[in-house]
């Protein structure tokens, strides 16, 4: 119940945050690091995974723990989204994760990296400024991410666990938005 409170004020706070980004003078600085959101809301979330570059493990890993579905939903999610290259970070536990035994592990990092509803990195930036700190939300594997301001980078870490940066140009879809990351969000060995 703490989980579904924490989610729906976070999500209110995240969904008023437009009209104080749209009165905000600061959020130049940071479009020089962050690409701004590009509109491809005519697309599902689906297609627009489909349609990026340099995903294809993350695509197949959406495909392997039967989550792709729900990417065509009507419903709104986040999706927090490892480029390739963040995968071969991993070495060979990426490839180990392909294999059937391996499956729940695959699961619950996929889970990781799904929230519910649809935020920018633009609102994040803005609810970051607007509470002088960190945020944090719940995923769909019910780990807690924290989304911070480092410089100008906007980064977000699961746990005790792994910290990414937000790179490349997210993509908002008609049921959600694509945050590309620079690294696989995994909990910590010693958590």
């Amino acid at each position: 119940m703490k989980s579904i409170v924490k989610n729906a004020l976070a999500a209110a706070a995240l969904a008023a945050l437009p009209l104080v980004a749209a009165c905000s003078d600061g959020a130049e600085a940071d479009a020089e690091t962050l690409s701004e959101t590009r509109d491809e809301s005519t697309q599902s979330l689906g297609g627009a995974l489909g349609a990026m570059n340099d995903v294809s493990t993350l695509r197949n890993a959406l495909t392997e723990t039967e989550l792709a579905g729900i990417l065509d939903g009507p419903a709104s999610y986040t999706v927090l989204a490892p480029n390739d290259a963040a995968f071969e970070k991993l070495g060979e536990a990426s490839a180990d994760l392909s294999e059937e035994e391996q499956k729940p592990i695959l699961l619950a990092i996929v889970r990781d990296h799904l929230l519910p509803g649809h935020l920018t990195p633009e609102t994040i930036r803005s609810a970051i400024e607007a509470q002088g700190g960190s945020v944090s939300m719940t995923t769909l594997g019910e780990g807690d991410v924290t989304f911070a301001m480092e410089g100008n980078n906007l980064t977000v870490s699961l746990g005790d666990g792994a910290q990414a940066r937000i790179i490349g140009e997210p993509v908002a879809s008609n049921n959600g938005v694509i945050i590309p990351l620079d690294t696989v969000l995994v909990p910590s060995e010693n958590g």
